[in-house]
């Protein structure tokens, strides 16, 4: 691969899917830095027109967007076209968000005196995507961002940047200014460039752990910058008191293994009440080895796909057979079904009598299992981590709920739901190592405009009734 050209490749099949020479940070960050201020002096119902068009646009190229989520990530045709779903629907619930949370108002003052508030954009931003969600996720800090009447520069993930350009294409396509929303193609370096660049304004992020601490440390000594960091999570899911196992079983495996487990919402742990072990485990492996696994555009539709790369693929396999050597017991075995391919069947490994425990985000379709004798034990097992993303509770009894809710350390608790499927009309953020205080989806508008308070009168009357001398 020549050193100036990033190309990007099917999972599923290897083929090269897409090319495109690498950018430069310096201008795309200049040629938005020359353009924002014309774009937040527009009129907010002009910018809320130029993005119900950038929906529109979508809609139009949905089957061609769906085709090329699906391909370029390897995820089924039906979650591609979920995913594109949600990026034509992040626009109303943005322009409600902003009105919500960062419109105009007018606050009780004295007679003859007003107080206004407003908000103003930052100015540049740059955006970090990931390449789980290359649409969706980036769309969602995007959208909010231009509504606001910021400019930005984003940069897909180097392993999904035929669907960041696409995206792009869709914003230019609908009117929005070609230097208001800016494509930086490139890889880890790039990515740094921008993120360490003077001239922007702030960095809103999706993304790794690890890269998230390394960015924070990097802006604590610009508090003039705004940092919004959306990262991982190592999700339990507790089954407990429940009658209905092959429902507590859907469940598990749908928060463990959609998208090949491949979401910052996944389970990655399941804390299950010793009693229930062997019938749940019973029904997760009828379940798991019924599951459809092949390529986006299988007959019928699989229900995951494989994960992004062979890379990929080989450290989550080394990761399993290293919880093995910690003293966890295989429940049933990761495999690669198709040799050279990333694809991987599920794996879940028992820990409850490992040696020892990592809290990492394995970032695939590896389950780790704990057995527990008290649900007191099992919401202290929940929380042993350094993350708080999401967790869920499958009980039938609503007093475990509240006990779970009042205990478990989460920005996002379920009951009776899976660990994902958030819905972009609600706040979306963890505490600990999954983010930094700044929910995204429905809370974005928060962190793309700050607040501006003014007291205002139309006439200058001021007096003084102490601490002058007699004239």
């Amino acid at each position: 691969m020549p050193d100036q050209e990033l190309l990007s490749t099917e999972p599923a099949t290897g083929a090269v899917l897409w090319r495109h020479p690498i950018g430069d940070a310096d201008t795309e960050v200049a040629i938005a830095r020359a353009s924002w201020a014309a774009w937040a002096a527009r009129p907010l119902a002009v910018r809320i027109e130029a993005l119900r068009r950038f929906a529109n646009v979508v809609r139009q190229r949905a089957d061609a967007f769906t085709d090329l989520l699906a391909r370029e990530t390897g995820k089924p045709l039906w979650e591609a076209r979920t995913e594109v779903e949600t990026v034509i629907a992040k626009v109303d619930i943005s322009v409600t968000s902003y009105s919500e949370r960062t419109g105009q108002r007018r606050i009780e003052a004295p007679m003859n005196t007003r107080l206004a508030l407003r908000h103003k954009p930052h100015g540049v931003l740059a955006v970090l995507g990931p390449y789980n969600f290359p649409a969706h996720l980036p769309n969602g800090h995007i959208v909010p961002a231009l509504l606001a009447g910021n400019a930005v520069v984003f940069k897909p993930s180097e392993k999904t940047p035929a669907s960041g350009a696409f995206l792009v294409e869709c914003f230019h396509a609908a009117g929005i200014p070609e230097g208001c929303i800016r494509l930086l193609i490139g890889g880890p370096d790039q990515g740094k460039a921008l993120a360490s660049h003077p001239d922007i304004d702030g960095l809103l992020f999706t993304g790794s752990a690890n890269t998230g601490i390394a960015l924070n440390r990097q802006f604590a000594a610009r508090p003039e910058k705004i940092l919004a960091l959306e990262m991982g999570g190592n999700n339990p899911i507790l089954v407990w008191n429940t009658p209905d196992l092959y429902s507590a079983a859907v469940l598990v495996v749908q928060s463990a293994f959609t998208t090949a487990g491949q979401r910052c919402t996944a389970a990655r742990r399941l804390i299950v009440d010793e009693k229930l072990f062997e019938p749940l485990m019973a029904e997760l492996n009828k379940l798991i080895g019924r599951l459809i696994i092949g390529e986006p555009h299988a007959d019928p539709q699989p229900f995951m796909g494989p994960v992004i790369d062979n890379n990929t693929a080989d450290m989550l396999t080394e990761s399993f057979l290293t919880l093995s050597t910690m003293g966890g017991r295989p429940l049933r075995h990761m495999e690669r079904p198709i040799e050279n391919r990333p694809f991987l069947t599920p794996g879940m490994v028992d820990m409850t009598e490992a040696r020892e425990k990592v809290d990492v985000e394995l970032f695939g379709p590896i389950l780790q299992v704990f057995r527990k004798t008290s649900f007191e034990e099992a919401i202290a097992e929940a929380n042993d981590t350094r993350y708080g993303l999401s967790a869920s509770l499958v009980s039938q009894d609503p007093r475990l709920y509240d006990q779970f809710w009042a205990n478990i350390r989460a920005g996002i608790v379920n009951w009776n739901k899976p660990t994902n499927g958030a819905s972009s009309a609600a706040p979306f953020g963890g505490v600990g190592w999954s983010g930094n205080h700044r929910p995204s989806a429905y809370y974005a508008a928060d962190y793309c405009a700050y607040p501006v308070v003014s007291s205002e009168s139309e006439q200058a009357r001021a007096a003084m009734g102490v601490g002058l001398r007699d004239a």
